[in-house]
């Protein structure tokens, strides 16, 4: 039996809107976006420097607990705190949170920047505030805005970080395109399943045990010379 001529309007209709929010969220995460990522290697530097990555399968192995294990879960539940945010006090809050949970000066940096290019730039085109929040809880809080769904921007983000990370290891190490997408591709099932797994999180779950990507992160600090700014 098919479908009457509502029902097939509507369904239309939830495709356009999910195909919309796709597209304006690969935008705003998309190397094109003026939020200086390119300039940050988020202590990758520090580490191939230091020999703990030499390889693509070391590299793999180090975004992977960066996902699943550090920075890219907490961003995950800071994200997913300021979309659901109904007030200016609490997402002020959930930044101070992310900021005071970032294991050094560059991390603080990193994302403070970032965080203010991407409110300054999505407030220009989209409305809403020009904030100073750092970036993750800045995406939630535009997605929130636009009525994005959160599980859908969170793995996007996720997505997205671990691309500019292996861009930044490209210039860093004997990495190739082809394998520097295989890494990505292998890596993006993680992406999805750190989105799912922190439905749900509070800023109570936030915690770090990727040691070495912390510790390199406080490294790069007094590293010369260096390329990155983090």
């Amino acid at each position: 039996m098919g479908m009457d001529a509502p029902t097939r309007t509507n369904m239309w209709r939830r495709r356009m809107v999910t195909s919309q929010a796709i597209l304006t969220l690969t935008q705003w995460l998309s190397p094109a976006y003026p939020v200086g990522a390119f300039a940050y290697s988020h202590g990758l530097e520090a580490a191939i420097q230091r020999g703990h990555i030499a390889t693509g399968d070391a590299l793999q192995e180090w975004l992977h607990d960066i996902l699943q294990h550090g920075s890219g879960r907490n961003d995950c539940i800071l994200l997913r705190a300021a979309h659901a945010s109904r007030d200016a006090a609490t997402l002020l809050t959930i930044n101070d949170t992310g900021f005071a949970i970032a294991a050094c000066v560059e991390r603080r940096l990193e994302a403070a920047a970032q965080g203010r290019a991407f409110s300054k730039t999505t407030a220009a085109i989209w409305g809403g505030k020009d904030s100073a929040c750092i970036y993750p809880v800045a995406v939630g809080a535009a997605a929130a805005r636009l009525k994005i769904d959160v599980d859908l921007t969170a793995a996007i983000y996720l997505q997205a970080m671990i691309s500019n990370l292996i861009a930044a290891a490209q210039r860093l190490m004997a990495l190739g395109q082809t394998e520097g997408q295989g890494i990505l591709t292998s890596l993006t099932p993680l992406c999805t399943d750190v989105a799912t797994q922190t439905q749900g999180s509070t800023l109570n779950d936030l915690h770090s045990t990727a040691f070495l990507s912390d510790i390199a992160a406080m490294h790069h600090e007094t590293q010369q010379p260096r390329i990155f700014q983090s």
